[in-house]
C-alpha cells in the first residue's frame, strides 16, 4: 500500500470531476473521492478508480458548511496517515450555478453560490496547503465565464471571476512549494439548463465551431502536473470563446 501520493478532488462524482479523478488515477495517485449527494455515482467512480489499481476513498461532505470541510479534512487525515500518502493535489471542481438574473436573485442564493464555489476553495486551499508537507499543486475550476456577463447567472460570474483573482493570491502566498492554477472551460458538457437547440447554437459562434472534449480539459491538468514552472495563471480550454 506504500508509495500513492494522495490526490483529492471535489465534486468527483461525475462529469469533469471525474475525469481529473481518473486521469489522476492512472498517474498514480492514490484519490480521496469527495461528494455531496451523488452516492450511486460516486460509487460507480470508485469502482472505475479501483480497476486501475490505486486506492480510492469516496467521501460525503457538503462543502457549503464549514463542518463539512472539516469532516472532508478529518476523514482525508484517516486515509492519508499511512507512509507514503501524503496528500500532493487537490482539484477544486464541485460548484453551483444557479440560473437566476439580478432581479429575481435574492440573499441566500448568492450565499450559497459564493459559499461553494469561492470560500470553500479558499477554505480547501487553506486546509490542503498545511498538509502538502512534500509540496503540491493546487487547481481551481473556473469557467470562461468569468469574464462574460451571462446575465442569467450573476452570481456563478462573480464568484468565478473573483476565484481566479483568489487563484494568484493563493499561489503568491503558498509558493515555493504549493503551485496554484485554474484551469478554465469554455463549452463541454451542456448543462440541464441549456436545451439542445440552445447549445447548438452557442458551438456555431465559437472560432473553432465545436466544443471542447472532457479530455482536452482533463489534459491541461496533466500539462500543469508535469510542468513546475507554472503556477498563478489561468488556462483557458474554450475554443475560442474568451475571443467573442
Amino acid at each position: 500500500m506504500d508509495g500513492h501520493p494522495c490526490a483529492l478532488v471535489t465534486g468527483a462524482a461525475r462529469r469533469l470531476g471525474k475525469a481529473f479523478a481518473l486521469a489522476l488515477a492512472r498517474q498514480g495517485y492514490a484519490i480521496l473521492l469527495h461528494y455531496h449527494i451523488s452516492k450511486e455515482e460516486a460509487e460507480q467512480a470508485a469502482e472505475e478508480i479501483k480497476s486501475l489499481g490505486v486506492p480510492v476513498h469516496p467521501i460525503p461532505a457538503d462543502l457549503s458548511t464549514v463542518d463539512g470541510i472539516t469532516h472532508l479534512f478529518s476523514t482525508l487525515d484517516t486515509h492519508c496517515s499511512s507512509p507514503g500518502y501524503t496528500l500532493r493535489v487537490l482539484v477544486n471542481s464541485a460548484s453551483v450555478m444557479p440560473k437566476k438574473d439580478l432581479r429575481s436573485l435574492n440573499a441566500e442564493d448568492w450565499d450559497s453560490t459564493f459559499h461553494l464555489n469561492l470560500r470553500a476553495p479558499f477554505l480547501l486551499g487553506q486546509a490542503a496547503a498545511k498538509r502538502m508537507t512534500s509540496g503540491g499543486l493546487i487547481v481551481n475550476l473556473s469557467d470562461i465565464g468569468a469574464h462574460k456577463l451571462w446575465t442569467g447567472y450573476p452570481a456563478y460570474v462573480v464568484s468565478k471571476s473573483a476565484l481566479e483573482t483568489l487563484t494568484r493570491l493563493m499561489a503568491k502566498t503558498y509558493a515555493p512549494s504549493i503551485r496554484v492554477n485554474t484551469i478554465a472551460p469554455g463549452l463541454v458538457l451542456p448543462s440541464e439548463n441549456v436545451t439542445p437547440e440552445e447549445w447548438e447554437k452557442l458551438i456555431q459562434r465559437l472560432p473553432l465551431q465545436r466544443p471542447a472534449s472532457v479530455e482536452e480539459v482533463v489534459s491541461a491538468l496533466e500539462f500543469l502536473l508535469k510542468n513546475e514552472s507554472i503556477t498563478g495563471q489561468t488556462i483557458g480550454v474554450d475554443g475560442g470563446y474568451s475571443m467573442l
